[in-house]
This record gives structure tokens, sequence and C-alpha cells, in this order.
């Protein structure tokens, strides 16, 4: 063995000071410090470092070669095989722990709850009095419903990242809230792609009509998609889209059955039964197999506008250039929400699936450093409960309107309250 060569990077090296200070693992060991502390010194010094180090991890090096990976399976591990559960029964997610998601993820978790459940309760209490006068309302009130039930989790998340209510808690997750996340954040893209559908409708086949009655006769010959805009067909619509995720995600909580105990809590995939890994695999695959197809629309929808908003501009004349011209600010407002919560998750999920897999050739810091991003963007994904409130502000103009009229009438009210106390003094 060459001892002047350079020491292979152990797994528990980490790249940078001081930025990689935010994942060095949760409870690092002695020797995790030292290989921190030393990849942080300049090369000349490392080098000497390196030099004496060598003997001493020859043989610990040759023999950690002997030892097979294994991985770690969570709640939105999408592939996986019933031989590769012998896997399972070695490691947790706590192999993955880090700085960043044991204290920062969590503070930013307590914020999003704090934040996404006020805006979010306001934005149910206008809305609900808001009538239902067109499809759009319609699915923003979805969207509303989507977003409460997702700050429900909150708590129960932040729980199990702060190692708070045992290993219990892990099971409440796995078998209940973990599904009700990420059922409610596919409701939100789905019904998304519904009014990106009904804008399309809206924007591009209407922009032509001069009356209403034309604008009808035009739809009158095109597809199904007409009924977008009925509010009749839209609550319809919504009941089928619920009712459809429902029965998709179901099974994971029924099949989620074995006992759990403390040594299995913290892998759903164990607390699955063997049809339960199955349904597993296909709920995943048709989520996000939706994910895809409404990016697609999104982006079909988005194109067809933004063309439509061009031609209405050269046109001066055209009586629907305003309407074209908010619309299209409106559609950038669900365009910037989607892609800047979901989009990051779902390109990120891709390698990180595969580095779960069995018999991935991914090394311990690739999926230490994926499992980190993996977790990021999933609270990019949670982070649209904060968001969302700018779509119904610009996109339904009864919310809007109700909106600034209570805070109006709140604001004419402390002034006659002022005004009164003055008066009596």
């Amino acid at each position: 063995m060459n001892r002047d060569a350079p020491v292979p990077p152990l797994a528990s090296d980490i790249f940078v000071f001081p930025a990689g200070f935010l994942f060095l693992p949760f409870s690092p060991t002695a020797e995790q410090l030292e290989d921190y502390v030393c990849a942080s010194l300049p090369p000349v010094v490392r080098a000497g470092l390196n030099a004496s180090r060598i003997s001493r991890l020859g043989g610990e090096l040759h023999d950690n070669t002997q030892e097979k990976l294994t991985v770690t399976w969570d709640a939105d591990t999408a592939a996986g095989s019933l031989s590769g559960m012998a896997h399972l029964n070695s490691t947790n997610q706590s192999d993955y722990s880090s700085v960043f998601t044991h204290q920062v993820l969590p503070s930013l978790y307590f914020v999003t709850c704090i934040v996404g459940g006020i805006l979010n309760g306001i934005a149910a209490w206008i809305f609900f009095r808001v009538p239902s006068d067109s499809g759009l309302v319609v699915y923003l009130k979805n969207m509303v419903v989507a977003d409460l039930l997702m700050v429900v989790t909150f708590p129960f998340k932040l729980a199990a990242q702060l190692e708070l209510g045992g290993w219990r808690i892990h099971v409440v997750i796995c078998r209940y809230t973990a599904v009700l996340f990420y059922s409610s954040m596919y409701a939100g893209i789905l019904f998304m792609g519904l009014i990106s559908l009904e804008r399309y409708v809206k924007i591009v086949r209407c922009a032509t009509s001069s009356s209403p009655s034309s604008c009808r006769s035009r739809l009158g010959r095109m597809s199904a998609l007409q009924f977008l805009q009925s509010v009749r067909f839209a609550r319809v619509l919504a009941l089928f889209a619920w009712s459809l995720l429902l029965l998709c995600v179901l099974p994971n909580v029924v099949l989620t059955s074995r006992l759990a105990t403390e040594e299995t809590a913290r892998h759903c995939m164990k607390l699955k039964t063997p049809l339960g890994i199955h349904w597993h695999r296909v709920s995943n695959l048709f989520s996000v197999s939706l994910f895809w197809v409404t990016l697609l629309v999104l982006a079909f929808c988005y194109t067809s506008i933004a063309r439509q908003v061009y031609r209405s501009y050269r046109r001066v004349r055209s009586n629907n250039s305003d309407i074209c011209r908010k619309s299209n600010r409106s559609i950038f407002s669900l365009l910037a929400v989607f892609f800047v919560c979901f989009v990051p998750y779902h390109v990120c999920r891709v390698p990180y699936t595969l580095s779960q897999m069995p018999r991935s050739n991914f090394s311990w810091d690739n999926r230490f450093l994926l499992f980190q991003f993996k977790e990021a963007t999933l609270y990019l994904s949670a982070l649209n409960v904060c968001l969302d409130p700018i779509i119904y502000f610009l996109m339904c103009r009864n919310f809007r309107e109700s909106l600034l009229r209570k805070l109006s009438g709140r604001e004419r009210r402390r002034s006659l309250t002022t005004a009164q106390s003055l008066t009596n003094i």
C-alpha cells in the first residue's frame, strides 16, 4: 500500500466548511468529527495528518469494504422488491440525519405551520362566504381544503424531527399523517391543473368572441372542456378527484397493519404487509404520473395563453386585451407557485428513488446528500400552503374584494373608535 497516496474520503467526510456544517451528522462520532476538522484544514496540513492516520485507517477501510451498505426506506420511496426487504433490518433514517434535518428543517416547518395556518384560516373564512358562481371558485375552494389538511400534518412531522413522542409518533406518521400529507399535496397539484384548463378555455377559446352568446356557440363545438366553467360540473369533478385520491391512498393506511415495535416504527415499509408494499409502489407510480401529466397540461395552457395575450396586445382595438392581461398575471402566479414548490421535489425524487433500490450502486455519500436534497425539496412542497393564498388573491375577484372589504371595514371601525375616544376626552 502506498503510504504517500491520499486517503480516500470517508463516508462521513463533510464537503465544505463552514457550509458543510449543516450536513454534519446529528450525532457525530469521534471519527466523524476528526474527518470534519481534517477536511477544513489547508491541504499541506491535511496531507501530514493523513500520513499519520493511514496505518490506523488501512485496516478499518479494508474491513468496511467487506460490509454491504444497507438502504433506508421512507414513506415516499417508490421502488423496491420483496427480496430486498432483508436489507431493511439494519439501518434507519437516522443514518442520514444531520444538523439540517434536525435543527434547520424543524424551525422552517414550525414557521410554515403558523403562517400557513393563519393564511389558510383567513382564506377559508372569506372563501366560504363567497358564492360559488364559477368553476374557478369551486377549484380554488378545494385548494384551500387541501392546504388546511396539509397544515394539520405539520405538528406530527415536527414532533418526529425533534424526537418528541417516542417511537409511537413514527407509527402515526407512517399510517396516517404521511398519507394525508401526500394526498393533500397531489390534490393541490390536480386542482392547479384543472384551474389551468379552465383559464385556457376562458382566455384562449373565448378570446376572439365578441359576445357571450358567440362564446357559448364556439364552446358548443368544443370538447368536454366547456364544462370546466360550469359550477355543477366543477363540483362533480372535484368530488371525483377527491374520491380517486382516496381510493388510491386508503389502502396504504389499511395495509400498514403489521405490529409496530420500537425497532420497526421508524421504517414505514416494515409496517406494511406484502400486498401493502406492492400497493405502495402502485400508488407512488400513480401520484408521480399525476404530477408529470399536470406539468404537461400547465405547459400547454401557459404557452397557449401567452400566445393569445401577445396577439391581443398587437390588436389594440381588441375588447378582451384587459381580460387577457389580468388572466395572464393570474396564470403566472399559479405557474410560479407550481414550479417553485413541486418541480424541485419531483426532479430530486428520481435519483433519490434509484438510490434507495436494494442493489443500487450509489455510495453512502451520495445517498446522504440525496436524502438532504429530498428533505429540502419536500419542504418546498409544503411551502405551497403559504404561497397558495397569493393565487386566491390574484385569481378570484370576489375573494380579493371580500378581503379588501373586510380589511377596510376593520380599519374604518378602528378610526371610528379612535375618534369617539378623542371626543370623550
